[in-house]
């Protein structure tokens, strides 16, 4: 099946889905409804059961203990239970905001884009809301319509490292490098030793060639406690691409299975030969948009 047509087989499930009640994605039995009040005699209870099935009961929202436990559902699962809430209720900006991010793991960020600005139309402060649209655009490539509500979650919020390492990216893929660095230095200034801006920095210093500078910074991230997979896949790279493979592959093989592995190290070897394009392979774990990855060296 084609990309595309894989998505649009995935929007129809999440259509599906979210037409289901929350009592169902849970796995909870289905409430009984209230028993009609008994009438005074047979014409009575004809119109109370007239009534009754004319009027269905009105659906509810989610409680608050399956509203916590929902982000623990897969993207798929956690578009449809948040798009039933955000349909309830449009004026819920969590729940439009949860289904933004679900959307975008889904990669629907054009959908994703879209949900965010729906809850700025009426939360225009809300600062989740700007950042889930910045990423949403990062997401689709368009880091240029990131800045602006970044720019403006900065200032609503200026202790947050986050509009900082996310507007970074954005000015990035802008080809604004300069500015890019700046930014990421404030946010560190924010966040000392912050796993994902330097993380950025990393990579924005390895797609320039500084391997070396990029493998201080990498260190310094993955001992942090916040850091990923990803930030050690990072690593892996800048080593390998300074022939320091015994370590590399080391980091490699612990994180990922074994075909994709395979394929980094060949890569790996590839790339660390003279005049070897800096393309990373096409089985490379995705990068999330707040953080940069192996893609960085293709330009991503």
């Amino acid at each position: 099946m084609s990309r595309r047509l894989a998505l649009v087989a995935t929007a129809a499930v999440a259509a599906s889905l979210a037409a289901t009640p929350a009592w169902a994605i849970f796995g909870r039995k289905k409430p009984q409804e209230p028993a009609p009040a008994a009438a005074a005699g047979p014409a009575a209870k004809g119109a109370a059961a007239a009534a009754t099935a004319a009027t269905p009961p009105a659906p509810q929202k989610a409680s608050a203990q399956e509203r916590a436990l929902a982000d623990r559902l897969d993207p798929l699962a956690r578009s449809a239970f948040w798009g039933r809430e955000f349909r309830l209720d449009p004026n819920d900006a969590v729940a439009g905001i949860r289904l933004a991010a679900a959307l975008r793991a889904l990669e629907q960020p054009d959908q994703a884009a879209q949900t965010a600005e729906q809850v700025l139309l009426l939360h225009p402060n809300d600062v989740e809301a700007m950042l889930e649209l910045a990423r949403a655009h990062i997401a689709r490539g368009q880091g240029f319509y990131a800045i602006k509500p970044l720019q403006q979650a900065e200032a609503a919020n200026p202790r947050d490292w986050r509009p900082l390492s996310l507007l970074g990216v954005a000015y990035d893929q802008t080809q604004r490098p300069a500015e890019a660095r700046a930014v990421w230095q404030r946010a560190l200034a924010l966040s000392p030793d912050n796993p994902a801006v330097l993380s950025n920095l990393a990579m924005a210093s390895a797609a320039t060639g500084d391997v070396a500078q990029a493998e201080r910074l990498l260190r310094t991230a993955v001992r942090q406690p916040g850091a990923t997979l990803q930030m050690r896949q990072n690593l892996a790279l800048v080593l390998g691409l300074q022939g320091k493979t015994a370590e590399a592959e080391q980091l490699i093989r612990q994180d990922l299975p074994p075909e994709i592995a395979n394929a980094n190290l060949a890569w790996l070897k590839a790339a660390s030969q003279p005049g070897a394009p800096a393309t990373p392979p096409p089985s490379t774990p995705a990068a999330p948009t707040a953080a940069r990855s192996w893609d960085s060296l293709r330009g991503g």
